[in-house]
């Protein structure tokens, strides 16, 4: 995924005026700035995320066994940071999208990148590239949409407050009104039910679904991107935080190592060619 180098990353986050500002000099107050990390309790990680978690972003609904992409990436980032402690505490994930103070570090639970929500909340750099895809039952009418003009007649479903959801309502439009659900594990749900056609989720996700939780169930394709800018997932920060720079220079850095790729090739690459639907 695109990754500005250290330099930009650590001279763009500590910049907090529209006055020229010497380049090293910037550079190096930051480096200072993050020998003693701005950290809600000394010399440990405070990290959020959601009331339920599951694969392939953590393993067994346990943030803390470093199991499941995100898990392993915060556990990475602790270490590059010079940490060997981390605390997890749960949130919602519609909950965490507020303005005010946090009582944890950063909250991690694939939060997209968004203007509307960065007004209120400050975001890493992004650590993951999105795609939405779509799931449907296997022999479901459904199944044989290949554009999005063909999913406009359909019962579309996805998690209040997700980009996935954003998507169904302004891109695809269906004559339906989506349906909305408190979270993912009730997307699932109702889909099981039959109470709707098909339900859109990140693709790591989708694939974990299709093969583990809903029987008959498949990946009908993933839906094309809007816009120039990819989506990306980025840890959640509370507006103005002091620590968004350190761990910006710790991605960074793994991101050099190759460590980030590395994570995404045990935890989020799946085999097979997917379709893509076409506007």
């Amino acid at each position: 995924m695109a990754m500005c180098a250290l330099f930009a990353l650590v001279a763009a986050a500590c910049g907090d005026s529209a006055e020229t500002v010497d380049a090293g000099t910037e550079s190096q107050d930051a480096a200072t700035s993050c020998d003693t990390l701005p950290l809600k309790t000394d010399g440990v990680l405070t990290v959020a995320t959601g009331d339920f978690v599951f694969p392939p972003w953590m393993e067994d609904d346990d943030p803390a066994n470093g199991k499941g992409f995100e898990s392993a990436l915060v556990y990475a980032l602790a270490a590059e940071l010079g940490l060997d402690r981390v605390e997890w505490v749960r949130t919602g994930f519609d909950a965490a999208i507020s303005p005010g103070e946090k009582d944890y570090d950063f909250n991690i639970q694939q939060y997209s990148i968004t203007a509307a929500r960065d007004e209120v909340v400050d975001f890493s750099d992004g650590y993951y590239v999105v795609e939405q895809a779509v799931i449907g039952a296997s022999d479901s009418p459904i199944a044989s949409a290949t554009t999005l003009g063909d999913l406009a007649d359909t019962r579309l479903g996805a998690a209040i407050g997700t980009t996935s959801l954003d998507y169904v309502e302004t891109v695809i439009e269906p004559t339906s009104q989506a349906a909305v659900f408190d979270d993912n594990v009730a997307a699932k749900s109702a889909f099981d039910a039959g109470q709707v056609d098909g339900i859109v989720f990140d693709l790591p996700t989708a694939y974990y679904i299709t093969a583990v939780e809903i029987e008959g169930s498949q990946i009908l394709g993933v839906l094309p991107r809007v816009g120039d800018a990819p989506e990306e997932l980025g840890m959640l920060f509370e507006d103005g935080s002091p620590l968004v720079p350190c761990v910006n220079a710790a991605l960074a850095a793994l991101e050099s190592a190759g460590t980030v790729a590395a994570l995404e090739d045990e935890w989020l690459t799946q085999g097979g060619a997917i379709p893509t639907f076409t506007e």
